[in-house]
């Protein structure tokens, strides 16, 4: 793995990000402030860079486009063709590809979490398992692979890049500015050190030619920013005494602006960012100087850390009859220890009105599982009293002990935003919405192993939706083995003992329904794909293996396939 960026006039990309009917978008970062060109379709579109930090990013919107079509494309800087490389690192590979949607096409969806930037060769293999994103591109990128079974799109459920648990690389360039022994250490300190970490995290060949073919949609979870993110409002208060945490909490929510989140919106959704704005305003201006917005995207994390309702991070993608609500369960949280959930109101509200019926599927991508194994949420629940003091203040203090020390910080910890949010999902079940859904999908990842669960439908009236969740996690972070162990008895052991600790007290709600994991749990590196066939889905959990030395060709193998009726 190179542990420099290269000098050429591309740094990092490009990535095609948002994909409709009519338009895509393409994001790039580039060495210096440039003009970037996109050629396709037998036309072009360009868009100047801004800046920020340093650092050159432009994000092209390629619009105008005929629903269902096709067609290679090329990147130019300043008039020069910097993609596809004329000397490419990875040979063979097919070109780079934009493909618009067709509204009667059924879905396909592949989605994950939690991927570690290390090298991919047989020490890094054997630390941290073979990246299943690389091996996933390697098998799209193999010419017998036909195109229109390739996913729609490719959603990333948080824990892109690990800030806080760094690679021998990303060590190297922390210490390449300042010492490791001052506060963070070895963890990261700001926006440079994040755009490093990102260009380690998409500049392998393979994967870089994956994200520049699949389009691609993301959303943070803890470890984008420390682990803990937000768990609760003393973890808040502790961190916020630290001499570095501001510093780490600005570079990395204007580094997510940058690297993930704008490449999220539509066309329509970037019109009404008020960073967005600036940018178009200042290509429209006539300026040739390059607009920095170092300020402005360092203002705005300052913002949306301490005051989570001034900006969104959930955003919508329509998928031709269906559609995926990705939402924020990290930044947005109400952390008072006498009233707790995941969402604040404001975000409750966004969330209420996205949650609706009239589309084939409903696909709500969620970091953290909104539905985990049912001894576990009783558990979180249980705590969630005890923090918040329902059996009193000594009670209260070790229950918040246990909260952070164990992770204790699901959707099932936040019992009102869980309540709320399930009251949303039975109403888009049952057809108080508009037309039943043939499934309500919850897509998840964060807890470093893979399942399904399932409300049990003869809870539900008759001919609802089937509302289940899905999680795939890790794409390359797998736990160690006794790690596994205890956590696949816990999701299993706790059922019982804690089902009659919550029916024996009225200080903890009871789950309104059963669910049951259905399938799982899976431990394996995984990326996980999902079809639609008609009212039902088909899933597959699929793992990269290296077969010899065979580094740069990893195989995927199927670890599991789980059909929805």
């Amino acid at each position: 793995m190179p542990t420099h960026p290269s000098s050429g006039p591309l740094t990092l990309g490009p990535l095609l990000r948002y994909i409709g009917e009519t338009s895509a978008t393409i994001w790039v970062q580039t060495r210096d402030a440039a003009q970037v060109r996109v050629r396709a379709f037998d036309r072009e579109w360009s868009a100047p860079t801004f800046g920020a930090h340093g650092r050159h990013y432009a994000l092209v919107v390629v619009d105008g486009l005929e629903p269902g079509t096709a067609s290679d494309y090329a990147v130019d800087i300043d008039g020069e063709q910097v993609w596809p490389p004329a000397e490419p690192e990875h040979p063979g590979l097919p070109p780079s590809r934009i493909r618009t949607l067709l509204n009667s096409e059924p879905t396909r969806l592949a989605f994950g979490s939690c991927r570690t930037s290390v090298s991919h060769d047989a020490e890094g293999n054997a630390s941290n398992g073979v990246d299943a994103l690389r091996a996933y591109a390697h098998h799209l990128s193999r010419p017998e692979r036909d195109e229109k079974d390739w996913p729609h799109l490719v959603c990333f459920l948080g824990d892109q890049v690990y800030a806080d648990e760094t690679s021998e690389a990303m060590q190297e360039f922390i210490a390449s500015r300042r010492s490791l022994e001052e506060p963070p250490g070895t963890e990261l300190k700001d926006f440079v050190e994040y755009s490093h970490l990102y260009w380690l995290a998409w500049s392998d060949p393979l994967n870089r030619w994956l994200l520049s073919t699949l389009p691609s949609a993301m959303i943070f979870d803890d470890h984008d920013i420390r682990d803990d993110w937000n768990t609760s409002q003393s973890w808040r208060r502790e961190i916020n005494q630290t001499s570095w945490w501001h510093e780490r909490i600005v570079g990395g929510l204007a580094s997510y602006w940058v690297y993930q989140h704008l490449g999220n919106l539509s066309p329509e959704g970037l019109a009404q960012d008020e960073v967005w704005q600036q940018v178009v305003a200042h290509a429209g201006s006539g300026v040739a100087d390059e607009l920095d917005l170092t300020r402005v995207l360092d203002d705005l994390a300052d913002r949306a850390d301490r005051q989570p309702e001034t900006y969104r991070w959930s955003y919508v993608r329509d998928l031709g009859e269906s559609r995926l609500v990705v939402v924020d369960s990290r930044a947005a949280r109400v952390l008072q220890p006498d009233r707790r959930s995941i969402l604040d109101d404001d975000e409750l509200a966004w969330l209420d009105i996205q949650l609706q019926g009239d589309v084939d599927h409903l696909f709500i991508g969620t970091s953290l599982p909104f539905l985990i194994a049912q001894g576990i949420h009783d558990l979180e629940a249980i705590n969630e009293a005890m923090a918040s003091g329902a059996w009193g203040p000594r009670v209260a203090r070790w229950g918040e002990k246990m909260r952070r020390a164990v992770d204790l910080e699901h959707w099932a910890a936040f019992q009102d935003g869980f309540a709320a949010v399930l009251a949303m999902v039975l109403e888009v079940a049952t057809g108080k919405r508009g037309r039943r859904p043939g499934t309500i999908t919850f897509l998840s990842g964060d807890v470093h192993n893979s399942y399904v669960t399932q409300i049990s439908p003869d809870q539900l009236p008759p001919g609802s939706s089937t509302i289940l969740q899905a999680v795939c996690s890790p794409i390359r972070n797998p736990l160690p083995r006794q790690v596994r162990i205890a956590q696949a008895f816990l999701g299993k052991g706790l059922a019982r003992p804690m089902s009659f600790l919550v029916d024996h007290t009225d200080k903890v709600p009871s789950a309104p329904y059963h669910w049951d994991v259905s399938d799982g749990p899976w431990f394996d590196n995984n990326l996980a794909t999902l079809e639609v066939r008609g009212r039902g889905l088909v899933m597959r959990w699929e793992a990269g293996e290296v077969r010899g030395e065979r580094y740069d060709a990893p195989d995927l193998r199927q670890v599991a396939r789980v059909v929805v009726h």
